[in-house]
């Protein structure tokens, strides 16, 4: 039962029809302090004040207000307070559960994680009670979710394979190309008609059946002209994202249309491809882990919070 008391309504965690009684019992300086602030939820016992939404967002305010103006900004603001209030009630449940569980962090580990923060350069000033208690119940939602669904998530090898034979272009090794290239050099701003006529000149001999390799002697401005314009073996990731999306449909003796770069443009025959080679399983095994692992332990945190959220009374008053 309540107290009227001052004390008992400051100290005990208060419902959304008591904290109103507690106000009633407060100096009227400290009341209307209060009444400045409001309840924008209630998660089961919990309350999450104005105030408390205001600390969330200050750092979200800045950042939106550079990007957007106008309605938009106003949009953009309700829309982050939406998914901050959200948030908050997520964390407000999930403290909550740690609570009935009975898990605890020790003020000795709070302690060490302000330190480690602080040695880091991100270490909040830990005199503020307000930094103190956020630590804490960072430290308990890590702790919670690695006890509750973490602890709880296995990978079977059966997984693993399904997983390595549904996404094996994840585990490719990088193409290998065997390519020639006649390349037209784009001196200047003012110099780009001329290349550009000089290369089509080219491509339209090619066209007519001309040698590949006669045509790069005579148009190429790379020194490797003189042997045909031949590039030798690359890798994919090792071109120019244009070439390479240029080249990708080619088969061997296949000419790519005139590609444009920064330089100037490209011709790009491809004169050998390399088969497509992939990682074995027992090469991959634990990378596949990992993200099976992640993909399971996220799906079981959902699956966890849904729960949690239909146990609850939850009431959003913003």
């Amino acid at each position: 039962m309540w107290s009227v008391s001052r004390k008992p309504c400051l100290s005990l965690r208060p419902t959304a029809a008591t904290w109103l009684l507690c106000l009633l019992t407060l100096p009227p300086a400290l009341a209307a302090a209060h009444l400045d602030d409001r309840i924008v939820a209630v998660v089961n016992s919990d309350l999450i004040m104005l105030s408390d939404l205001k600390r969330e967002m200050a750092s979200q305010h800045e950042r939106i207000a550079r990007q957007h103006h106008g309605d938009d900004l106003a949009q953009q603001v309700k829309l982050a307070e939406y998914m901050t209030i959200t948030k908050m009630v997520e964390q407000k449940l999930q403290l909550q559960e740690a609570k009935a569980k009975k898990i605890e962090v020790s003020d000795q580990e709070v302690r060490q994680a302000l330190e480690r923060m602080k040695q880091q350069g991100i270490g909040p000033d830990p005199s503020n009670p307000l930094n103190t208690r956020t630590v804490r119940d960072q430290l308990l939602l890590l702790r919670v979710v690695a006890q509750e669904v973490r602890g709880n998530v296995m990978v079977g090898n059966s997984e693993m394979k399904r997983y390595y034979d549904g996404h094996r272009d994840r585990f490719a090794l990088p193409e290998e190309y065997l390519l020639s290239q006649i390349f037209v050099q784009r001196h200047s701003p003012e110099n780009t008609a001329d290349a550009l006529t000089k290369v089509r000149q080219a491509m339209n001999e090619l066209k007519r059946g001309e040698k590949f390799e006669d045509v790069a002697l005579q148009y190429s401005e790379t020194p490797n002209a003189i042997q045909g314009g031949r590039l030798g073996l690359v890798r994919q990731g090792e071109l120019l994202p244009a070439i390479e999306r240029a080249i990708a449909p080619l088969v061997p003796g296949g000419i790519s249309d005139i590609i444009e770069s920064n330089d100037g443009f490209h011709i790009i025959r491809v004169e050998h491809k390399e088969p497509k080679e992939f990682r074995s399983f027992e090469q991959v095994q634990y990378e596949i882990q990992r993200l099976v692992f992640e993909q399971k332990n996220e799906d079981m945190f959902q699956s966890w919070l849904t729960n949690l959220k239909n146990k609850a009374y939850i009431d959003i008053k913003f």
